[in-house]
């Protein structure tokens, strides 16, 4: 598969076949993915896997009750929001062969006195990871796995970093579930390339 059919090709996937993805291929996955351009090449992404069953119905509690807490609390009624963590948290983590939750380490980040420049600085690692996260993507679906990049643990990352026992300074900022895939769902339109770029200036 070229590049070209590689990127158009790939979807993201919510349903899995109830099959073991080795480990093997998840370490191959991550050892590419790992060449993805980052700030100063810091390379400010962390990897928890977690493809035990015991740890992601740890992990589905937390995060499901954070965001049962956040729709109550948004007016959203309980029978109703209920319904939606069951769907949309319990079991697209539980029934995921493998979850990747993935973070960012502003460690080996360059530190500024001012917020200005730190703010600047955080932004480059928030950056750095979502480029890592594309390269994962891409390679699951070249080793002929589903995934999705899903952005919940940003809405509950204390929770996150509760259920998986993360060190501070360890920031989840992503999860991607991934498995072989069950569905292959139609590719969604795309804007043409008028509508997002203008050359030299701004010209709308």
């Amino acid at each position: 598969m070229d590049a070209v059919e590689l990127i158009k090709s790939r979807r993201s996937i919510r349903k899995f076949k109830p099959l073991k993805v080795p480990r093997k291929v998840v370490n191959a996955i991550l050892d590419l993915a790992k060449w993805a351009p980052s700030a100063h090449n810091a390379q400010p992404w962390r990897v928890v896997v977690i493809d035990d069953k015991a740890v992601k119905m740890r992990l589905a509690t937390a995060m499901g009750e954070a965001w049962l807490s956040d729709m109550l609390k948004d007016g959203v009624p309980r029978e109703k929001a209920e319904a939606i963590v069951n769907v949309e948290s319990w079991q697209r983590i539980t029934e995921s062969p493998v979850v990747l939750i993935v973070c960012l380490s502003m460690k080996e980040m360059h530190k500024y006195p001012d917020r200005r420049r730190q703010k600047a600085e955080y932004t480059m690692g928030v950056q750095s990871v979502a480029a890592f996260i594309q390269n994962l993507l891409l390679l699951a679906h070249y080793y002929g796995l589903g995934t999705c990049w899903v952005c919940a643990p940003l809405f509950c990352q204390k929770a996150v970093r509760k259920a998986l026992n993360l060190p501070r300074g360890i920031e989840p900022q992503a999860m991607v579930i991934m498995g072989y895939a069950d569905e292959m769902p139609e590719p969604p339109p795309r804007k043409p390339v008028e509508y997002f770029c203008t050359f030299n200036s701004w010209m709308r």
